[in-house]
């Protein structure tokens, strides 16, 4: 008996944790922005986040989005839906709610992070982002993660879009 080698390629540590954030983002409430973030320390999961409403409020999925106009310093005009906390800040608010350190470590997201978020991440501690696509509006978020000395790690330059952008 012959052995066929097999064609299994093991996942990198970046491959295999953002697997992990698409699972994760499959709880998200909001239908535009499906996303999902886990946040790691030595090859350990310490928090994972989803985008959701607030505890106890209504979600996208029951109550509808809430659409916020945004004039950009260009002039465009672009949507936001408000109701909910993107996947980032529920993943570091998790990790506040339960006293787990962030220093350190790294956010894995499928999505560049937006600016209020690449601020929050820091603020944590967090040295690193990995994300699958670039986010629309992402050269402020590039900026102060780089002046902060968080490396950011695109692995492809597609860039999101949503509806009703």
């Amino acid at each position: 008996m012959s052995e066929e080698k097999s064609d299994y390629k093991r996942p990198s540590w970046d491959e295999y944790f953002l697997a992990i954030v698409k699972e994760v983002a499959t709880r998200a409430t909001c239908d535009r922005g499906r996303t999902g973030c886990v946040i790691v320390k030595d090859k350990r999961i310490l928090t994972t986040g989803y985008v959701g409403s607030p505890i106890g409020l209504p979600h996208c999925d029951e109550a509808g989005h809430q659409y916020k106009k945004t004039v950009h310093e260009d002039g465009k005009v672009s949507n936001h839906c408000v109701r909910t906390i993107h996947a980032e800040q529920n993943a570091i608010c998790q990790a506040a709610r339960n006293g787990i350190p962030l220093d350190g470590a790294t956010i894995y997201c499928i999505l560049e992070p937006c600016f209020v978020c690449a601020k929050m991440i820091v603020n944590a501690g967090i040295k690193k982002v990995v994300c699958e696509k670039r986010y629309h509006a992402g050269q402020d978020t590039r900026d102060v993660l780089d002046q902060a000395g968080v490396k950011l790690v695109a692995l492809s330059e597609e860039l999101q879009k949503y509806d009703n952008q």
